[in-house]
């Protein structure tokens, strides 16, 4: 299977060497899909260094990079496919991946669709900490932003800038607004360690409208969701029993929903994320005009740094 940059032409930028991360043993779990409520066998496996991040459809015998060229689907979550094979709702597993810094791993599953859990990414942490992680060789890449690549639909858009000066790995930049008075204008602002992500990130659970599931419901769809897994919203209330988790949950589940988009590049990102209202089809359109021009990045072989930034502006 080609590699990122087996497919793209790269000019590369040489840095202090980082080695590739994978895990340290496999494990596994049972969870249920979101929309179409069936249960899922789930096992994370080490993957050999330069291999990626890949998703393995058991059921069918098929495997799908997790990339963002493979991006079928992102009307209610972000799918990746591959003729016949899909897997559906990976943006918080892969947000998790990206948090932990894990650059090649093997994700096997016998449905088209991730476990939901409880609707965040913690669930996926608490999985690959408890694999382990280990270092096993190979150079660890970024990609490089050399120019501003935006994105836009309606009052919404996506941008991917260069770094001021002294700026260093990922920071993101994210406010949303919704009619419902419940959720109403965020903004995010977090200088983030991989710690920090467990805790103030991971946690934020996906959420949706009332009316939207009813909707959905009547579609055939959303048929694993419920209370447990989803954070629901009706007008100015919020209808879990146990409130929210963050009193701006809303921002920090959609700034994980782009940390997770984001990991799609097939490397990690050194640069600012700006984006306003964004969602899954904008995040996945960002990465595509970013690669259609090999003057907006460059490669770097080499450390990203240390923190992952995330700030509103």
């Amino acid at each position: 299977m080609s590699s990122l940059r087996d497919r793209y032409s790269f000019a590369g930028l040489e840095a202090a060497p980082v080695a590739r991360r994978t895990l340290k043993a496999a494990i596994s779990c049972v969870g249920r899909g979101l929309h179409g409520g069936a249960e899922v066998r789930l096992n994370l496996a080490p993957a050999p260094a330069g291999a990626g991040i890949v998703f393995y459809r058991t059921d069918l015998d098929a495997r799908i990079p997790a990339r963002f060229d493979q991006v079928s689907d992102t009307r209610l979550c972000t799918v990746v496919g591959l003729g016949e094979a899909r897997v559906g709702t990976i943006e918080h597993l892969m947000a998790a991946l990206a948090a932990a810094r894990v650059d090649d791993v093997l994700i096997e599953l016998d449905a088209p669709e991730l476990p939901i859990f409880d609707g965040s990414a913690a669930p996926f942490l608490f999985l690959i900490e408890s694999a382990g992680l280990v270092e096993h060789g190979g150079v660890r890449e970024s990609i490089e932003i050399l120019r501003t690549v935006r994105v836009e639909q309606g009052e919404a858009f996506a941008e991917l800038r260069p770094h001021g000066v002294g700026g260093a790995g990922l920071e993101l930049s994210l406010g949303i607004e919704f009619a419902a008075s419940a959720i109403g204008a965020q903004a995010y602002q977090l200088a983030l360690s991989e710690e920090r992500f467990a805790a103030e990130i991971a946690p934020a659970r996906t959420f949706a409208m009332r009316g939207e599931i009813e909707a959905l419901r009547k579609a055939g769809l959303a048929k694993g969701g419920s209370l447990a897994n989803a954070v629901v919203v009706d007008g100015d209330r919020v209808l879990n029993p146990e409130g929210l988790r963050f009193a701006d949950e809303f921002v920090r589940h959609k700034m994980l929903d782009v940390v997770g988009d984001l990991y799609l590049a097939g490397a990690p990102i050194a640069g600012r994320f700006v984006g306003s209202r964004t969602g899954h089809a904008l995040n996945n359109q960002l990465l595509r005009a970013l690669f259609a021009d090999q003057a907006n990045y460059r490669m770097v072989r080499g450390s990203v740094t240390g923190l992952l930034q995330l700030s509103a502006a």
